[in-house]
């Protein structure tokens, strides 16, 4: 048995190994070519109703009360949901793998976090209906200060973004708010080296910008099941997300994913589906909830902004002796997976960083 797994694994890297530099065609080139490749946005529904979003025109503020009277009285307006619509609304990706806490409502209640939050989505029979009650929904808000830069953001006294922390730091395994890894004596070593070097390193929030937006098509079917087409780059982290926030058991709803028109990261924590989904649980409708390209680069999941201050202590041949880091990682108003590459692999961020010179 075991001379055959050898046999098997040795054939299979050979074979990877003999693709290269041959015109090897995907398995799904014919389909995007030709414009046959199926996307969610191509499932067409009788009675298809469309959802648009009410989102804060502020980075932070309190809700005092939001007036849907008006809206509900539109042309073609079937339904207004609110925060109180939504069965649990509070989720972060991460509790998924008992990991995190939860943070960000579906639709907010209380306050509003960052600019383009959504407070209230409309349902309607078209979504040039839906644009136009979503305007006239009235918010009254109480504006707050905000912060926009991470190091301002964990000065003593800054506005708190999230109140479920009792700080802007990301607290996890229930009371750190930072991670700490330690290799050595590093002043010892700072100490005989013979320069010093350091440096302020800023990268930049990355919007990942696809073809397509973000988007799902939810519909009722037979025995109290809903279908969901989506975009989603994670079939299964979309579907427990849905799950949990609608309180509804997982086997009740049939997650269909397929071809995703550009993804790059920015399609795994979305939360569009329980939307679409919610909103075909209360109107027995199918209903239909895409992001304009607005929507996808204000409110969408891009990576987030890294600012790196290094410390490196070189010897006169060029090797590196020590090196002192500190990064500051800016997850914005929520924690979605901000926290979970360098927190579950501080090993994967020590060779890194051993790489960057």
């Amino acid at each position: 048995m075991m001379e055959f797994r050898k046999e098997f694994f040795a054939n299979e890297r050979d074979d990877n190994l003999n693709e290269i530099g041959k015109p090897t065609r995907r398995q799904d080139i014919l389909g995007h070519v030709t414009g046959r490749s199926p996307y969610f946005d191509d499932h067409l529904f009788d009675g298809l109703l469309h959802i648009r979003c009410v989102r804060s025109p502020h980075h932070h503020a309190r809700i005092r009360r939001i007036d849907t009277a008006e809206a509900e009285k539109m042309p073609g307006v079937v339904r207004v949901l609110v925060g109180r619509d939504v069965p649990r609304n509070l989720n972060t990706l991460l509790s998924l793998l008992d990991f995190g806490i939860d943070d960000e409502p579906l639709l907010a209640e209380s306050k509003v976090a960052y600019k383009g939050e959504p407070v209230a989505a409309v349902i309607a029979e078209t979504e040039a209906q839906a644009r136009a009650a979503v305007a006239r929904v009235r918010v009254d808000w109480d504006v707050r200060p905000h912060v926009l830069d991470v190091e301002e953001a964990i000065k003593p006294g800054a506005p708190v973004v999230c109140e479920v922390y009792p700080t802007n730091k990301f607290i996890y395994h229930g009371k750190y708010d930072h991670q700490k890894l330690r290799y050595g004596d590093v002043e010892a070593a700072f100490a005989r080296a013979d320069h010093i070097v350091e440096g302020r390193y800023q990268m930049s929030p990355i919007e990942q910008a696809p073809i397509e937006t973000c988007g799902a098509i939810a519909a009722p079917e037979v025995n109290e099941r809903f279908v969901c087409y989506t975009s989603t780059q994670a079939l299964f982290f979309s579907l427990g997300t849905a799950a949990k926030m609608l309180t509804m058991p997982s086997n009740r709803l049939h997650f269909v994913g397929g071809t995703v028109g550009g993804g790059f990261g920015g399609k795994v924590d979305s939360l569009h589906e329980p939307i679409a989904i919610l909103g075909a649980v209360l109107t027995g409708r199918p209903c239909k909830f895409a992001w304009d390209r607005e929507e996808e680069m204000q409110v969408g999941a891009p990576r987030g902004a890294e600012r790196w201050y290094i410390k490196d202590g070189v010897a006169r041949d060029g090797r590196i002796l020590a090196r002192k880091f500190t990064g500051y990682f800016d997850s914005g108003a929520y924690t979605r997976l901000s926290s979970s590459g360098p927190l579950h692999d501080p090993e994967r961020l020590r060779r890194c960083l051993l790489r960057l010179h």
